[in-house]
């Protein structure tokens, strides 16, 4: 698979189609092959890029290091766009990259031209709505998830952090596809633990002026509703979408609704 060099790491990535450059990131637990639902449609108009963030498949890391850190993501993610040598690209993000996409457009807008987040992960600050500790829930489960790992049960800390994102039976009711890519991925959680996500801030939101789509499963848990409720008060240029028949992970529980929204939203003038 092809792979560019940035800050000293190679970040494999998968592609499809020419055209104008739309770049997808992952969440967690996942890799480029998350997005393979969205690689021919979107390739069919644009030029696809997906890659795998630092420590993430094909990588094997054992979780020992100062490099899972989302700063240190962000920065691999604009010398990744800054690479491809494409201009300004259409950035989509995930769950937890959705999160680096928003940190991306926060302090690196120059590289964006319009902007997806589909459910980002994270907590809010008292600034949006959020309480004081409420960064507390998420810490718990991916501390909780990764002692279940380092004491040999992958697949219980698998369904733990499954549950955190899809409520009871989560792990359950995915595909085999997406628990294979999952356990492929299992070692990041140990790098989740103290990866130093800041919650979301009135005043970074506010400073996101690129055209932002909201994306959110119909029957996604209510944190992520709520980080979604919050931006769109707060943002400058945004539009909302709900993908019906879907959760967290709507870009594979719903794939033609979801690209089809992406596809129109990046269509516009």
């Amino acid at each position: 698979m092809p792979s560019l060099t940035v800050n000293g790491h190679d970040m494999a990535y998968a592609e499809a189609g020419s055209g104008p450059a739309v770049v997808l990131i992952h969440g967690s637990l996942n890799d480029h092959r998350y997005w393979a639902p969205q690689m021919e449609p979107l390739g069919a108009r644009f030029h696809a890029v997906a890659p795998s963030l630092r420590h993430y498949w094909p990588e094997r890391w054992d979780g020992v290091g100062e490099t899972f850190k989302i700063d240190q993501h962000v920065e691999d993610m604009a010398g990744f766009m800054a690479a491809l040598g494409a201009g300004p690209v259409d950035l989509v993000g995930h769950s937890r990259g959705g999160h680096i996409a928003f940190r991306l457009a926060e302090r690196h807008p120059q590289l964006i031209r319009r902007l997806v987040l589909a459910e980002p992960g994270g907590e809010l600050d008292e600034s949006l709505g959020g309480v004081p500790g409420g960064a507390g829930k998420q810490a718990g489960a991916f501390a909780a998830a990764a002692e279940l790992l380092k004491a040999g049960d992958t697949e219980g800390a698998m369904r733990r952090f499954a549950e955190h994102t899809g409520g009871p039976g989560a792990w359950e009711r995915r595909s085999a596809v997406r628990k294979a890519i999952n356990l492929d991925n299992a070692h990041t959680l140990l790098g989740q633990i103290d990866e130093r996500r800041r919650p979301y801030g009135r005043a970074a939101a506010e400073s996101i002026r690129l055209p932002t789509l909201l994306v959110h499963g119909a029957q996604t848990q209510p944190q992520f509703v709520a980080v979604i409720n919050a931006l769109e008060r707060v943002m400058a240029d945004t539009n909302r979408v709900v993908i019906p028949n879907a959760a967290h992970g709507m870009s594979s529980d719903n794939p033609a609704a979801f690209n089809a929204a992406v596809l129109d939203f990046l269509g516009r003038a």
